[in-house]
């Protein structure tokens, strides 16, 4: 039987040794991967930090749209934040953020922060599970894949994983996960490509030589014994120790916090020359239905502790980075699998929405605020949604061709379909032409309803340019309900559609259009 037949069918070899509570995989004491050669010539490419909210954040009380305040109030008065306490970001006035984020705060504002407005995709699912899976496969929401979107990357550049690997030109792990079980993102064809580590403070234990105390009895010695063998035999361990001996200081991180002590194990390992790719860390507590500020002071309570744990943790890692030379190598992505609800509900919290914003970190980002702040109902009810700008798998295909330098064709055959490429990315990361900004423009002003409110029928005017345009009618759950333009232009100017039907109930729509990299979305009601 082959060996790569032999570990689809096999939990053993494929189950991780346990050493302090980490799991590691187990290699040959003659495998290259200790070979001092190879320890000198470590892959020092691009890597991707992804951190993972667990939960469902609440993206309106993350990033505040300022510009249309009062409707952002009304909806939520029993939670919102103070229009004088939303922080401030430089050249985006309509914007904001929550106030205990002053960490992110700084970096938006010295370029290494953008904004990606209103992040999802068609029918969102609001299971926890299932849209979990969704974000991490980078599946349609009735589609279900058993790889992970950057599983699928690195069994594409790494090719017949895990036969022959390590090797002398790959000795490291593709990927880490700290602080779970590995998850599907890097879920691969036949195997998973990521290692876990499950416990960040015995991985400080593990790298820096500690031993954690055990009982001085007979199963205390047996326990010790057993801990020997397995760091014995652990070689990724060993490389691991060998790589993070050679950093003796960091920058400093926030004490209890976990996400912090992940992030300084990342920095770590990146700095003393890891070649792994991809990085997943996480931090959770984001279901927020009830409680999710304290009364009588909006800006304190259970979302404003888990935003500035969040916030300390990315400026002490990027910080870390500068000072260890290493940030030009380094991209960072938050993602929660849904946002929340317009509205607040009667116990001071938000329930499971759709559409939030997303995060991405790092010195060669363009920086900004892309897209625009959501259309907030006058009047918000509890079903009220927000729709999608941007399909997060834009994201990931961006982060694919722009980042890690792979080609459209390439990239096609890890996202399975074609996705915009979004303009978040320095050109120079991958030594091309750089991708223009697009313009920032105002809610709705590629396209115009009227009469805008509609009883029977409404007039759609939108305008195009030489290329591909999408024209998508959405609920207020932000559900795709019918694409009413699909299709390529060869002009460029103005254009209409007649959206006539009796059978829409009354209520809150969004017509959604895109058009190349540009996403525009306007609010219209039928009575």
């Amino acid at each position: 039987m082959k060996r790569r037949n032999f570990l689809k069918t096999s939990v053993a070899l494929i189950t991780p040794t346990i050493i302090s509570g980490n799991p590691i995989h187990i290699f040959d004491n003659n495998h290259p991967i200790l070979n001092p050669q190879v320890l000198a010539n470590v892959n020092n490419d691009k890597v991707l930090v992804i951190i993972q909210l667990s939960g469902g954040n609440d993206g309106l009380n993350t990033v505040i749209p300022k510009s249309v305040y009062s409707n952002y109030y009304n909806a939520r008065t029993n939670i919102a934040i103070p229009e004088t306490s939303i922080l401030k970001l430089n050249n985006f006035d309509a914007t904001g953020l929550h106030p205990s984020m002053t960490g992110m705060q700084n970096l938006f504002n010295d370029g290494k922060l953008s904004i990606i407005q209103s992040v999802g995709y068609p029918e969102p699912n609001y299971s926890h599970f299932r849209a979990t899976d969704i974000w991490m496969s980078a599946s349609d929401s009735d589609q279900y894949l058993n790889t992970g979107w950057a599983g699928r990357y690195l069994d594409f550049n790494y090719p017949n994983y895990p036969d022959d690997y390590p090797n002398a030109q790959t000795p490291d792990p593709l990927a880490i996960q700290i602080g779970s079980i590995t998850s599907l993102t890097c879920q691969g064809p036949v195997v998973n490509m990521g290692l876990s580590i499950s416990n960040p403070s015995s991985t400080y234990n593990l790298l820096d030589g500690v031993d954690e105390f055990v009982p001085n009895t007979n199963g205390g010695y047996e326990l010790n014994f057993i801990r020997t063998i397995a760091k014995q035999t652990n070689k990724y361990a060993t490389r691991l120790k060998q790589v993070s001996d050679s950093i003796t200081q960091q920058g400093t991180y926030p004490a209890n916090n976990s996400l912090a002590s992940q992030l300084k194990i990342v920095a770590r390992l990146i700095k003393g020359g890891l070649g792994t790719k991809i990085y997943l860390v996480s931090t959770g507590g984001f279901d927020t239905h009830s409680n999710q500020v304290q009364a009588g002071d909006t800006i304190k309570g259970t979302h404003a502790n888990l935003l500035s744990g969040l916030s300390e943790a990315i400026k002490s890692f990027q910080d870390d980075l500068k000072g260890l030379e290493v940030e030009d190598r380094v991209l960072g992505m938050t993602f929660s699998e849904f946002g929340r609800r317009v509205k607040s509900n009667a116990s001071g919290g938000t329930d499971h929405g759709a559409a939030a914003p997303l995060f991405l970190f790092g010195k060669n980002l363009r920086g900004g605020v892309f897209g625009t702040n959501p259309n907030l109902p006058l009047n918000a009810t509890v079903n009220d949604n927000i729709p999608y700008q941007y399909d997060f798998r834009s994201i990931y295909n961006s982060i694919i061709q722009n980042w890690f330098c792979v080609s459209e064709t390439d990239a096609l055959q890890v996202m399975y379909k074609q996705f915009p490429i979004l303009p978040i990315i320095n050109a120079s990361a991958c030594s091309v032409v750089g991708i223009e900004t697009p313009a920032s423009g105002k809610p709705g002003s590629m396209i115009n309803c009227y009469p805008n409110p509609f009883k029977t029928s409404t007039q759609i005017e939108f305008k195009v340019n030489v290329g591909h345009t999408l024209l998508q009618l959405l609920n207020n759950s932000g559900t795709v309900i019918r694409v009413l333009v699909d299709g390529m232009f060869n002009y460029e100017g103005n254009n209409s559609y007649s959206l006539y039907d009796n059978s829409l109930a009354p209520g809150v729509y969004y017509i959604r259009m895109q058009h190349g990299i540009e996403q525009y979305i306007k609010s219209v009601i039928k009575l």
